[in-house]
């Protein structure tokens, strides 16, 4: 009888298969290969680091750039002692300092004494990551301002620095070996589209209108569940979707990078921010949501002046990986290679687990769209955990559970499922921790009935102190009495970086009265946000009661 209810509900969840009619967006052999890797690790290294600061201000004379024990060998090890398969370098950061001698600008590593003026440490990293079997990604900012995304403020000075940046990045693509991740932060206008085919064809590429990648929407190294890999095409050519636009019935395939930095919340090595740094827990939570829900974690290295990464720092990466190693390198048990919606595991004695890793063959899609995993104890199978998307790898965590059985089953798909794998295990002394940011609304504007002048109303609201770090934010626009939402018009609405309006990919309208903002710069004392809202009364009788405010949070 077991055996004909389990055909019977083997056949009942078939039928719940759904297919959407339209093939399935599938990923590129780049976009695979690098999605394969897992984890990563940023190097932040530039004239900031000498001034303590996130961003370059030129305060720093180039004779006083010259890291003598600098050593991107050790910058390997340290990748390599954390699982990381690749290191994306920020070879030119804001304020445009370069590590290569290049000869667009007088501004770069040749015009300091380091090496006595011969350095290329873009090259040297190259040649130490061939050594150490790593892939390598390029950081090239493309503005020569903060958050200009490569448009410069005077019109008439874009065409010479549109020359001077493609000459940088078909530098440093042309010169460093097989690129495999090139970055623009915070979008890309130039159009460098024939650089990138040509010379760095086996690359993603993060931001701007080839991007093939997508950034998590904030600077946590955490995804928000379920994080699916594809969305829509014309969201992904905007150059700045986020997780945000994730759409599981999207028609582009675009996976998402989760960066972080070691340092709460500071990309440029201190002695002051070095005591901000992370807990081992803190970055296994994050291991958890970035390569836990199927993305890529980015996890920042930051050198000191000497151009070494911080003893205690290397001591904490080489923790993390050997915290990674001790609870997944070995699955109590394992099926690979299932096609179908059930993978089961029996044991030959009782065994308690807490923790399953399903992993899906995205290479035909990410099929599965929702899913249960049960264990057989009792004589009866119970719900242990369930969930939605799976794509790349899901870990799932649960309280110990003593089975004899274990299964997957695949409650919708879009297709017929492919389950690259289904393991378990009992990771020993493991306790979750809870997400503790503030996510909760805030107040940052308000008005009354008496502001209005001639029906109509301009709130210049200042986001700065409510907009702490990077990533995305939602603002909503909520009248007194929500009745008059239907006379209460919202003519318009602008966000303002630095006093210059942002480029309107970064201010998102969900409806009527929702908005979100897209803050991609790093924060500093020096970071001003600001959002102007005009609202008018479609008749001067509803006046009355026509208060209202403004709130704003963080996206989860």
């Amino acid at each position: 009888m077991k055996t004909i209810s389990l055909l019977i509900l083997i056949l009942v969840e078939s039928l719940l298969i759904q297919s959407l009619g339209n093939p399935l967006p599938k990923p590129t052999v780049t976009q695979y290969s690098w999605h394969e890797q897992g984890r990563i690790m940023f190097i932040t290294y530039g004239p900031a680091t000498w001034q303590g600061r996130e961003y370059d201000n030129h305060s720093t004379p180039l004779s006083r750039i010259n890291p003598k024990s600098l050593n991107t060998d050790q910058w390997c090890r340290v990748a390599k002692s954390w699982g990381a398969k690749e290191i994306l370098f920020v070879a030119k950061h804001v304020g445009g300092f370069c590590w290569w001698p290049t000869k667009t600008t007088d501004y770069n590593i040749s015009h300091t004494p380091y090496q006595g003026g011969k350095g290329d440490v873009l090259g040297r990293l190259s040649a130490s990551c061939k050594k150490y079997g790593l892939n390598l990604g390029i950081y090239v900012y493309p503005g020569n301002d903060l958050g200009s995304a490569g448009k410069t403020k005077d019109p008439s000075q874009q065409a010479a620095y549109n020359k001077t940046y493609r000459e940088q990045l078909k530098e440093v693509l042309t010169r460093y070996g097989d690129i495999k991740e090139v970055w623009f932060d915070g979008n890309c206008q130039i159009n460098v589209k024939d650089i990138l085919q040509k010379y760095a064809p086996n690359a993603v590429v993060f931001q701007g209108p080839e991007a093939t990648i997508r950034w998590a929407g904030n600077e946590d190294g955490k995804l928000s569940y379920p994080a699916w890999n594809t969305l829509k095409k014309s969201d992904l050519v905007t150059g700045v979707a986020t997780e945000q636009q994730s759409d599981p019935n999207g028609d582009a395939w675009a996976p998402l990078e989760a960066d972080v930095p070691l340092y709460t919340h500071f990309w440029f090595w201190s002695p002051e921010k070095e005591k901000k740094c992370l807990s081992l827990n803190q970055l296994m939570d994050i291991y958890y949501k970035s390569v836990g829900y199927g993305g890529v974690m980015l996890l920042n290295a930051t050198p000191d002046t000497t151009g070494l990464i911080p003893a205690n720092d290397v001591k904490l990466y080489a923790q993390l990986g050997k915290e990674i190693n001790r609870r997944f390198v070995t699955p109590l048990a394992k099926v690979e290679h299932i096609k179908g919606n059930l993978a089961e595991i029996s044991f030959q004695r009782p065994t308690v687990i807490n923790h399953a890793i399903i992993m899906e063959d995205y290479r035909q899609g990410e099929r599965i769209r929702s899913y249960i995993i049960e264990g057989f104890e009792h004589g009866l199978w119970k719900k242990l955990t369930e969930g939605i998307s799976i794509g790349r790898k899901k870990i799932d965590y649960f309280n110990n559970v003593t089975v004899s059985r274990v299964r997957l089953r695949v409650l919708q798909a879009a297709a017929s499922p492919l389950i690259r794998s289904f393991a378990v295990y009992h990771v020993k002394g493991f306790i979750p921790i809870t997400d503790d940011k503030q996510k909760d609304w805030q107040i940052c504007a308000e008005w009354n009935s008496n502001a209005f002048k001639n029906d109509h109303l301009s709130l210049k609201v200042n986001l700065t102190p409510f907009i702490p770090e990077a990533g995305q934010y939602e603002i909503k626009i909520i009248p007194s009495d929500s009745g008059n939402q239907t006379v209460l018009q919202v003519d318009s609405v602008a966000l303002y970086f630095q006093e210059e309006r942002a480029h309107p990919e970064f201010l998102r309208k969900i409806d009527t009265f929702d908005y979100s903002v897209n803050q991609t710069q790093q924060i500093t004392k020096d970071t001003s946000t600001k959002l102007v809202v005009n609202l008018s009364l479609l008749s001067s009788l509803s006046r009355e009661g026509n208060g209202g405010e403004i709130l704003i949070k963080k996206e989860e």
